[in-house]
C-alpha cells in the first residue's frame, strides 16, 4: 500500500450519496475559508511533509516509539519547522502565529510528535526567547532551533501544577561566587511530567522561586528576605554524553495513559550552581553589584507579565486538539459513508450507516462546533499576532497600559478556547470511535491512541477547570470596572437610567414576549430558528445574565466569608465563563462566515452555521427554558429543525471532512478499510 501521497483530492465512496454542490471547487472554497490567514503555510505543510514524517505505527513498544519520535523532530528541524515563530535576527522564520498555525497542521499527525515537537520549539525555545534577553538568544536559540540542544520546560512540580506561583523549587543567589543555586528543598518540589526530561533533554529552562540578598533598599512591594518571586533559568542538566550534570537527579515517568513517544520524567536538584547570567532576565535580574532589579516594581503583576508572554503554548494545545478531532471526524464520516448496517423493510441491500438519523446526530453536530472553533482559533491567532506586531513596534520598546489590558484579554479568550476546545475533542473521539464500533477498538485505525493522547490535554497547559476561572476573574473585573462598587439599589437606578428604546430591546427577546411571536407563526414556519439575530440573543443573553447574577451573588461577599461566597458560586461562574467563550465562538463563526462570497458552497457553510448553533442552544435548553429564553414550542423546533438539518448536510458530509484539508497519505493508516478501494490509493 502507498503511504507516500498527501492528495487532499475529495473523494466521494458511496455510490448513492448526493454529489456534494459544485464538488472540488467547493471543497477548495470551504477550505480557503477554514485555512484563514496563514492560508500558504497550511498549504505548504500538506505539500511538503510526507506520511512518514508525521505519522505513527499505534502499538509498538515505548523505547521505539521514542526513538521514531525523536528522528522525526530532528528530521522537521533540518527542514526548517524548528525555527517557525522565532525572531529572525537569530535565524527564525515567519512570524509568531505561524508557529501556533504549523502546530495545528502537525497535529493531524502522530500526538506523540506533536507534543515533542511543542516541548522543544514551543515551550524549551519559546520560554527562553520571551524570557531572555539578547545574550540567551544569541547563545542557544540557533541549536535549540537546530535541534542539537534538546531542551525541557520545568515548571510543574510533584506538589505545584496550576498554583505556579507557589512552586517550591529555590534559585538563591551567591554573592560570594557570583552564581546562583537551584534547589529542590522537599520531595514535592521535584519537577514532573517534564517533556524531554527521560531520555533526549541536555538543558532546562527552569522555573523557581528567585532568592537575592537585598543591597540597598527594598523595592516597593518586594519582602525584606529578598524573595523576589517566581523567575526561570537555563539549566544543564546532561553532559555532551547523556549523562546527568552533578546535583541533578532525572527519573522516568515511565508508561502514561496515552503519548507513548514522549518521554516525560522528573527533574530534582540538590544545590546545582549556575551562572549569574543563566537567569532569563528580561522582567527581572540581578545586576554587577548584586542587587536584584526589575523595571517592573511589584513581585505579582511581574510574575503575571512573565507568564503572559507564554500564551502561546495555550493557544496551540487548544488549536492542536482541534485538528485531532477534525481527524477523528474525518475517519468516522468516512467510515459512517461506507459501513453498512440492515436493510429496509422489503430491500436487499443494507443501508450505510450514515443514513440513519441517530448516526447522524452522533456526528454532524460535532462536525459543525469543529467548523466553529477552527473560524474562532483562526481569529485567537490573528489577534495575538496583532499584539505581538504592536509589541514589538510601539514607542520605545515598551507597550503602553492599553496594550496590557489587550494582553490580559487575549490571555482569557486563550484560557477559555483551550479548555473548550480540547474538552470537544475529547468528546468527539470518543464518539467517532463509538461510530466505528469494533473496528474502531482497533490500534491500527488509530482512534484509541488519539483519544489517550488527547486525554491529558484537558489537564496541561493548564487545568481547564482552573483556566475557565480565569476566565471568569476577567469577565468579573471588567464587570466591576465598569459598573463600580454599586449596591443592588445603585445598580438597578443605574439600568434604569438606559434609553427606553434599549429596554424594549431587550424584553423583546424575552421568552416571555416569544410565546407571542410563536402564537402568531404557524408551527410548521421554522426560519426564525435560522435567524442570525435571534441565534445571537440567544447565546448573548446568556452570557450577560449569568455574569450580571454571578456578580450580584459576589457581592454579598465580605472579609470573613468571601471565599465561602466565592466556593458556593463556583458552577455559576464556570457557567458564564463557558457562556462567554460560546459566544465568542459564535461571533467568531458568524465572522468568518460573512466573508466568504455567495455561491453554494457558503450556503452550504451557513447551513453548517445553524446546525452548530441549534446544536449549542439544544445542548443547554434545559437553562434557557427555566429563565424564559425559550418555550417548550421552540424547543421542540429547534429539535426538528437539528433533525432536517442532518438530513440537508448528509449528502456533503464527507466533503465537509475534507474541507479541513488533511492530506490523504497522513489518514492512510488510520482509515477503516472496508475491502473497497480508498481515496484512489493503489494496493
Amino acid at each position: 500500500m502507498s503511504t507516500t501521497t498527501n492528495d487532499t483530492t475529495p473523494r466521494h465512496e458511496n455510490p448513492n450519496a448526493a454529489e456534494p454542490l459544485g464538488a472540488q471547487a467547493d471543497v477548495d472554497v470551504l477550505r480557503a475559508a477554514l485555512d484563514g490567514p496563514w492560508r500558504d503555510l497550511r498549504e505548504r505543510v500538506r505539500r511538503e511533509l510526507p506520511a512518514d514524517a508525521i505519522t505513527g505505527t499505534p502499538g509498538e513498544p515505548i523505547d521505539v516509539q521514542r526513538e521514531r519520535v525523536t528522528r522525526q523532530v530532528l528530521a522537521l528541524a533540518d527542514m526548517g519547522y524548528g525555527s517557525i515563530g522565532f525572531p529572525t535576527e537569530h535565524g527564525g522564520t515567519l512570524d509568531y502565529g505561524a508557529s501556533c498555525v504549523a502546530f495545528e497542521m502537525q497535529a493531524f499527525g502522530d500526538l506523540s510528535l506533536l507534543i515533542k515537537l511543542g516541548v522543544q520549539f514551543g515551550l524549551f525555545g519559546g520560554a527562553l526567547a520571551r524570557l531572555g534577553t539578547e545574550r540567551h538568544l544569541s547563545a542557544y536559540l540557533p541549536d535549540i532551533m537546530s535541534g542539537r540542544l534538546m531542551g525541557c520546560f520545568a515548571m510543574t512540580e510533584i506538589g505545584h501544577g496550576s498554583n505556579v506561583a507557589e512552586v517550591e523549587t529555590t534559585a538563591t543567589y551567591d554573592i560570594e561566587t557570583d552564581e546562583i543555586v537551584i534547589h529542590s528543598p522537599t520531595v514535592s518540589a521535584t519537577k514532573t511530567y517534564i517533556g524531554n526530561a527521560a531520555k533526549d533533554g541536555k538543558a532546562a529552562v527552569v522555573f523557581a522561586q528567585l532568592v537575592v540578598p537585598q543591597v540597598g533598599d527594598v523595592p516597593d512591594g518586594e519582602e525584606e528576605s529578598g524573595e523576589h518571586g517566581v523567575h526561570a533559568l537555563f539549566v544543564r542538566i546532561r553532559d555532551d554524553e547523556g549523562n546527568p550534570m552533578p546535583g541533578v537527579t532525572i527519573g522516568d515517568n515511565g508508561a502514561k495513559g496515552g503519548l507513548p513517544g514522549v518521554d516525560n520524567g522528573t527533574i530534582a536538584f540538590d544545590h546545582v550552581r549556575v551562572p549569574r547570567e543563566n537567569l532569563l532576565d528580561k522582567f527581572g535580574g540581578i545586576d554587577e553589584t548584586g542587587a536584584y532589579v526589575s523595571e517592573i516594581d511589584n513581585v505579582n503583576r511581574r510574575f503575571f507579565t512573565m507568564l503572559g508572554t507564554l500564551v502561546r503554548g495555550r493557544v496551540c494545545v487548544g488549536g492542536g486538539s482541534g485538528s485531532a478531532a477534525q481527524k477523528a471526524l474525518a475517519i468516522a464520516i468516512r467510515y459512517g459513508d461506507q459501513r453498512r448496517q440492515f436493510a429496509a423493510p422489503g430491500e436487499e441491500q443494507e443501508i450505510v450507516v450514515l443514513d440513519y438519523l441517530a448516526h447522524q446526530r452522533k456526528l454532524l453536530p460535532r462536525l459543525a462546533k469543529s467548523y466553529a472553533l477552527r473560524f474562532a482559533q483562526n481569529a485567537m491567532t490573528s489577534r495575538l499576532q496583532e499584539l505581538e506586531d504592536a509589541a514589538k513596534s510601539a514607542e520605545g520598546g515598551t507597550p503602553g497600559p492599553d496594550h496590557e489590558d489587550a494582553q490580559r484579554e487575549l490571555e482569557s479568550w486563550v484560557a477559555g478556547m483551550k479548555a473548550q476546545t480540547t474538552w470537544h475533542a475529547l468528546d468527539t473521539i470518543q464518539a467517532c470511535r463509538e461510530a466505528c464500533g469494533g473496528a474502531g477498538y482497533m490500534a491500527v485505525n488509530g482512534l484509541t491512541q488519539m483519544r489517550a493522547d488527547v486525554d491529558v490535554f484537558v489537564t496541561f497547559e493548564g487545568d481547564n477547570t482552573v483556566l475557565m476561572q480565569l476566565v471568569a476573574k476577567g469577565l468579573l473585573t471588567e464587570y466591576r470596572d465598569s459598573w463600580g462598587d454599586l449596591d443592588i439599589a445603585g445598580m438597578i437606578a443605574r439600568v434604569a437610567s438606559q434609553t427606553v428604546e434599549g429596554l424594549v430591546e431587550n424584553t423583546l427577546k424575552r421568552a416571555g414576549l416569544q410565546k407571542l411571536i410563536d402564537g402568531a407563526t404557524p408551527r410548521n414556519d421554522e426560519t426564525a430558528l435560522d435567524s442570525r439575530g435571534w441565534q445571537e440573543s440567544m447565546f448573548s443573553e446568556r452570557a450577560s445574565h449569568l455574569l450580571e447574577t454571578a456578580a450580584m451573588r459576589l457581592r454579598k461577599a465580605g472579609k470573613d466569608n468571601g471565599f465561602e461566597v466565592f466556593n458556593n458560586a463556583q458552577d455559576h461562574i464556570l457557567a458564564a465563563a463557558k457562556a462567554d467563550i460560546d459566544l465568542r465562538v459564535f461571533e467568531a463563526f458568524q465572522d468568518g462566515l460573512e466573508a466568504m462570497e455567495d455561491g453554494p458552497a457558503r450556503d452550504l457553510m451557513a447551513k453548517v452555521f445553524d446546525l452548530y448553533a441549534l446544536s449549542s442552544i439544544e445542548e443547554d435548553k434545559g437553562w434557557f427554558m427555566e429563565h424564559g429564553r425559550l418555550s417548550v414550542a421552540r424547543s421542540k423546533a429547534v429539535t426538528t429543525r437539528i433533525n432536517s438539518l442532518c438530513g440537508e448536510l448528509r449528502p456533503h458530509a464527507v466533503m465537509l471532512t475534507e474541507a479541513f484539508g488533511i492530506p490523504e497519505g497522513w489518514l492512510e493508516n488510520d482509515l477503516i478499510d472496508l475491502g473497497q478501494d480508498r481515496a484512489g490509493v493503489t494496493r
